[in-house]
């Protein structure tokens, strides 16, 4: 077993190591700091499953370094969440294969409501029709999931996530977000208490 975990890791591991790097990363913060930071605009993450739980950790992830998110439920969508939907939001829709029929329905959806929405998408599939509808377009380089059926969401997710990351701090770089803006949006547990001790430094 020692093995196989290892070779899991090491594999995962590939996986990140090889995420396509573009410039298309410099279009998708410029168009959340354009958007959200500068326009009062916010977040907004959504997707499907394992994807959807991802898009979920990003947008409370953004919520905490500045930038305002929240989660939509692709579904609940459908349903009159749509109107969570406002001028200037950016949306971040996450799909391993860009087919996700709730997915790329709400991409028309939202469009219809407002033509001027942008949309950023984290796919591994980017000639899908919803890497193909996004104005930026985040490919994981289609990992192949280290699952011993290779059906169920584990590297792709580990990447997707990963993409995530990235955008989080390279966001934070470009609005010069400091400890003392984190610490006025974390009060409580351990984080909280490290980043006033670190203001107070």
């Amino acid at each position: 077993m020692i093995e196989s975990i290892k070779d899991l890791l090491r594999k995962e591991a590939e996986a990140v190591a090889n995420i396509p790097i573009t410039d298309d990363y410099e279009k998708a913060v410029g168009l959340i700091v354009e958007q959200v930071h500068r326009k009062r605009g916010k977040l907004v993450t959504s997707g499907m499953g394992k994807a959807g739980q991802i898009a979920m950790n990003i947008a409370t992830t953004f919520c905490s370094t500045g930038v305002p998110s929240v989660f939509l439920h692709p579904s609940e969508a459908q349903h009159g969440d749509l109107g969570i939907l406002q001028e200037n939001d950016v949306l971040l829709l996450i799909s391993n294969s860009g087919k996700t029929r709730e997915i790329v329905e709400l991409i028309s959806l939202a469009r219809n409501l407002d033509p001027n929405l942008k949309f950023i998408v984290i796919t591994g599939n980017p000639e899908s029709p919803l890497a193909k509808a996004s104005d930026v377009c985040l490919s994981t380089g289609k990992p192949d999931e280290v699952c011993t059926l290779g059906m169920t969401p584990t590297t792709s997710t580990t990447a997707m996530t990963v993409i995530g990351d990235i955008l989080v701090v390279q966001t934070m770089t470009e609005t010069k977000f400091t400890i003392e803006d984190y610490s006025k949006r974390h009060h409580g547990g351990y984080l909280g208490e490290k980043s006033r001790e670190l203001c107070e430094k």
